[in-house]
């Protein structure tokens, strides 16, 4: 999947014309890119629309119009497109309520490294977890991870042939998956291997 450079953004004139719709179009699209695995945690796959919309509005919310740190924020969310034969996952660990938020990311320590997909008849694919920086210290995990889950090409012809997906997660203290991954989940995340 192309990376986005800065002719693929909006200026902030223009986004601020256009971001409602823009909005709009980008949660419908997210949609169909989000799994719950379990009560707590949430997969957000994602791909160049959204980390466009995540970039345009930082660009809006912080107000950067200047070159640098445009190719700033190009370079911090870049990585987060799909290459084309993997998938790009924002991981929230969620928990309303504060005190059982800390005692929870204290339990899960580790998680992000215990999340799976499985393309049925190949082995599971564990993640590849926050490669751009520790997310973890020796308390507690954070409450959001960025995974990278790495497919053969194998992987993806079946997947091209209609092979069943399951995704989960198989921390000690967290066990839950999604078998199979729904229909129009799986076909959002089969766009991304090209």
């Amino acid at each position: 999947m192309q990376k986005l450079t800065v002719a693929d953004l909006l200026s902030l004139e223009r986004y601020a014309r256009e971001r409602n719709e823009f909005r709009a179009r980008v949660l419908e699209h997210k949609r169909h890119r989000r799994l719950a695995i379990g009560p707590n945690l949430t997969w957000c796959f994602e791909d160049r629309i959204t980390i466009q919309y995540q970039i345009q509005e930082m660009l809006r919310a912080e107000r950067i119009f200047e070159p640098e740190g445009i190719a700033e924020e190009l370079g911090a969310y870049n990585p987060l497109i799909p290459d084309g034969a993997n998938w790009k996952v924002t991981l929230l660990i969620e928990f309303p309520e504060v005190t059982e938020r800390h005692r929870q990311l204290a339990l899960l320590k580790g998680v992000e490294r215990r999340c799976w997909v499985e393309v049925r008849g190949h082995a599971a694919v564990y993640a590849i977890a926050d490669e751009d920086l520790e997310r973890e210290n020796e308390e507690k995990t954070s409450a959001v991870h960025f995974l990278r889950f790495d497919l053969t090409a194998e992987m993806v012809d079946a997947l091209r042939g209609g092979a069943p997906l399951a995704a989960g997660v198989d921390h000690e203290r967290y066990r839950h998956w999604v078998n199979p991954v729904p229909e129009a989940v799986r076909a959002a995340l089969l766009a991304d291997l090209t």
